[in-house]
């Protein structure tokens, strides 16, 4: 299909708001990453990316933050996950971090990654108190790392439901 000379744009981009964008030069494939960008940027809406892409190559997807869009709330750094939503100068949306009971949470839109966390990371999620922080650690430490999320059922002291709280908020 032939693409817009104006935009570079597929008709199919056009119509649907999607922008497709690699970052390593490869064409997208079954690894890629799909997120979607909102808030103050110019073109919101869902981008694809090649994986390993950061928050930086979203906002760039997605023509760039509006001119006086506070950025300081994003890790601009950041590694991507598939399917995450990236809110460019605006408040998030009142989740089920902003209403567990007892700890605030991780800062919102923010995952937690079990492999490189550390024991106050860990000790900010709910169900999460300094002694299942440290068995985080210390099966990390003795396991290589975590392939999945479900792992976190082999750690002691987490069980079905603290897992569902947690799923959410944390990668790997």
């Amino acid at each position: 299909m032939p693409s817009d000379p104006a935009t570079g744009a597929s008709p199919a981009a056009l119509a649907t708001g999607v922008t497709t964008t690699t970052t390593s030069g490869a064409s997208p494939g079954a690894e890629e990453l799909v997120v979607d960008v909102a808030g103050k940027v110019r073109d919101p809406g869902i981008v694809v990316l090649d994986p390993g892409a950061r928050v930086v190559d979203a906002l760039e997807a997605a023509g760039g933050a509006r001119p006086g869009a506070d950025l300081t709330g994003l890790n601009l750094a950041r590694l991507l996950v598939d399917g995450e939503q990236i809110l460019v100068g605006v408040p998030a949306a009142p989740g089920l971090a902003a209403s567990a009971a007892g700890s605030p949470g991780p800062d919102p839109g923010r995952l937690v990654n079990l492999n490189t966390a550390g024991l106050e990371e860990l000790d900010t999620l709910p169900g999460v108190g300094p002694v299942t922080a440290q068995s985080i650690l210390d099966w990390r430490g003795a396991h290589g790392g975590f392939q999945s999320v479900d792992q976190l059922l082999d750690v002691d002291g987490i069980g079905e439901k603290t897992l569902a709280d947690l799923a959410p908020m944390v990668t790997v």
